[in-house]
């Protein structure tokens, strides 16, 4: 079973900068698709962004593209999320979360959640 912690959250000022960190632990394969995802209380929970474990293949919302970059270091099980330009309504928690192996970023399955992270952005 892996598990998954992220980190790096916290307040900043709109136009600001934030990185998350989504660390792994236990057995990953290259067929895993990672995603972010972020839940204000009282909202559905969105996704943010995606990365396949496998290769460079990402996935962003509309409403964060060309502001929140995906990446990982999967030798190190880290995938990262670093936001920004960032803006009031990128205040949520913040979470990661991994299909099983053999899923894929097109029509993916998240089985494997981290406990999340509170990103708070102040006008």
């Amino acid at each position: 079973q892996v598990q998954l912690v992220e980190s790096g959250g916290g307040s900043v000022q709109a136009g600001g900068s934030l990185t998350l960190s989504c660390a792994g632990s236990g057995r990953m394969y290259s067929t895993h698709c990672i995603g972010w995802f972020r839940q204000v209380p009282g909202n559905s929970r969105e996704g943010v962004a995606a990365v396949y474990r496998g290769n460079t293949d990402t996935w962003y919302a509309d409403s964060v593209k060309g502001r929140f970059t995906v990446s990982q270091d999967t030798a190190k099980k880290m995938v990262y999320l670093q936001m920004n330009s960032l803006k009031s309504e990128d205040s949520a928690m913040y979470y990661c979360a991994l299909t099983d192996a053999g899923g894929n970023c097109e029509d993916p399955v998240f089985n494997s959640w981290g406990q999340g992270i509170q990103v708070t952005v102040s006008s």
